[in-house]
Formats: C-alpha cells, structure tokens, sequence
C-alpha cells in the first residue's frame, strides 16, 4: 500500500517553503500527497501549483500583538479547525504528518493526536514560534534550522537538521536574468526582498533613494502583494509583486541583496553566496525572531545588519555601500560554512516517523 503523507503550514510564504522543497521528493517515491492549509492564505496559491498534491482548506486563527476583537473570536476558528483537520485525517488516514509552523497547522497538529498519527515539526528561526510552542508536545520530533534552537526544545525530541533550501533555486543561470529583466552584464545588481506579503518600510526606502542607488546599481525589486508602484518607471529599475520559478533566475545575477530576515530566505541567500544587508522584522512588530536570526548570521561573518530604529536615507545609502564594499569578504565566509546535506536528513527523519 502506498505511504501517505500530509503537510501543513503557512500564513507566510516562509511556513512553506520547506514544504515546497519537500513534497517533490515523496511524489517521485510514489507517496500520496496531501496539504491541510488555511482557505485563503498564499499557502493555497503556492501548492496547487504543484501536480499530484490535493489541497485541503481549513478555518484558522492566530493571535495578534495587539488590541483586536478577533484575538476573542478566532480560538473558536481554531476549533473549528480541529474538527475540520479531524476529519479530513480520518478520509486521508496519512501515515505522517510534516508541520512546518504557522497558526493553520495547530489545528492539524491537534487533530493528528487524536487518530495518534506522528508528526514532525520543523522550526526555522533561532527560538520557536507560539504556533510550534502550542504544538511541540504533540509532536514527534521537532527538526532545527539552527543547532542553538535545540535547548528550546523539551523532551529530548528536538534533532538538528540544517537548512532545507529549495533545489531549484540552484538552478537559475544569468543568461535567463538579464533576458528578464532586460539588465546589462557589468553592472551590479542589487537584489531587494520584503518577505512574500512585502515590507513598507523597506519598498519606502529603495523608492526614496532610487535615483542615488541607480547610480551605482541595477535594481530588482520584489515588492509584495499590492505593493508594486505602478507610476515608478526608472531604467535599471523592475519591479515584481511576487516571484517564484523566475526567483532563481533573479539570484543567480544578483551581486548583493537588501531583505527582511526569515530563516528561510537568509539560508537560501547564504546557500547561493549572496552578502546580504539585512533589515529584521523590529521587535515592537513581532516576537523579535529576526532580529534574532540576523544577529547571528553577522556574528558568522554572512551579512550585515541594519535595524528597523533610528535610520535615515544617509545611514540606509551607507550600509548598502558597505555591504557592496565588502562582498568579497561576506562571499568568503560563506563558501567556509558547513552546510551539510539537511534536505536528505530531514527527509529521513519525515519517512522513519512514518514507518513507527
């Protein structure tokens, strides 16, 4: 009988990312493939994509940092999840369940000890998220990005595993680049990114300083849903709300990149040896799990990190010259990283739970 296996996760593209690198692996193996997710989060834009995956959408919550009424309504979405992801389990009867975080997998997470079916969890950032919080001791095992993230987990049940980062993204060529962007070799590209549902702040800044940084740089900017200004036209300058197959292409001619600091997205850069100015997520606008993952990557050596308080155009101007000044510096230490192999560890942690 063939294996079955549901994923779940999202709220951000970051929450499923991993998924994405995953779930080719178990279709090539014959593996019945399935997704739980919200019903109308970008989790659902991103799967169906995918041939052989059937989606499933669920009711979700999550809780605000702030004064909002939904913060009352939304645990009883949550259970109403829970009875969705009940049964929609008891239908797949998966023989694992692989999270990777975000608030749509608590409910499936729940539901899958109810038919005692074992999950993986997967936390990507330095300290885990309420979401994963909520679900670790339901979980299994609980697979790292970074090793740190293993005294925060309880129970003996945490195992390290290293960065999954998406095969594809390797293998994006320059030729295709510069054919869509319509770039010129030979001049340095500046690669920005705000996250998939973008950053004001950041889409603020190259706006502001575009005509200073064109003078130095060509310009790929991934904006975010919504966020593209459609009145600014600039030679060297493109915008993209939000990319997929194209982002490898886009990598593989970017000479430094301007980005939040998701786990995900910083491991991908530090893959492809891209030096990066990261700008994370303030504290004041999150749990601080940015802020967090940057000032480790500059501790290594891989990027430079410019906060969210206190910055002017000058000082903005400043650090990406600084970061273009030293990339050659940044590229070095990045080739000296140990990056393993985490996808095929992962992997085998995901098809042992299974096989319990």
């Amino acid at each position: 009988m063939r294996k079955r296996i549901v994923f779940t996760g999202g709220g951000s593209a970051g929450h499923v990312t991993v998924n994405l690198a995953l779930m080719p692996h178990f279709l090539r193996e014959g593996w019945k493939v399935a997704y739980i997710g919200s019903e109308a989060g970008i989790e659902r834009e991103l799967v169906t994509r995918i041939e052989g995956v059937r989606y499933f959408g669920i009711a979700t919550g999550k809780w605000r940092r702030y004064f909002d009424w939904k913060n009352a309504t939304d645990p009883l979405r949550v259970l109403k999840g829970v009875w969705q992801a009940h049964r929609l389990l008891r239908f797949i009867r998966p023989d694992v369940v692989f999270s990777k975080g975000g608030f749509v997998s608590v409910p499936v997470v729940l539901a899958s000890r109810l038919h005692n079916v074992p999950v993986v969890l997967h936390e990507s950032d330095l300290t885990p998220g309420l979401a994963n919080r909520i679900a670790i001791p339901f979980a299994r095992t609980v697979c790292t990005t970074f090793p740190d993230t293993l005294s925060h987990i309880p129970g003996g049940k945490g195992e390290h595993v290293g960065a999954v980062v998406r095969e594809e993204l390797k293998r994006g060529t320059r030729e295709r680049g510069y054919a869509l962007t319509g770039f010129v070799p030979g001049r340095p590209v500046l690669l920005v990114m705000g996250g998939s549902l973008g950053s004001q702040r950041i889409n603020r800044a190259i706006r502001d300083n575009a005509e200073a940084l064109l003078e130095r740089f060509q310009i790929v900017h991934i904006c975010g849903k919504g966020q593209v200004d459609a009145a600014l036209h600039l030679p060297g300058y493109r915008q993209y709300e939000y990319v997929q197959e194209e982002l490898a292409d886009l990598l593989a001619i970017a000479d430094l990149v301007v980005s939040r600091a998701g786990s995900n997205a910083i491991f991908e850069f530090l893959a492809l040896r891209k030096p990066m100015l990261l700008i994370p997520l303030s504290q004041a606008a999150s749990r601080g799990d940015q802020v967090q993952n940057a000032r480790s990557f500059e501790r290594q050596g891989f990027c430079e990190v410019m906060e969210e308080e206190g910055w002017s155009d000058s000082t903005f101007l400043a650090a990406v010259q600084r970061v273009a000044d030293r990339r050659g510096e940044f590229a070095r230490r990045m080739e000296q990283a140990e990056l393993g192999d985490p996808l095929s560890r992962l992997l085998a942690v995901i098809k042992a739970a299974a096989g319990r």
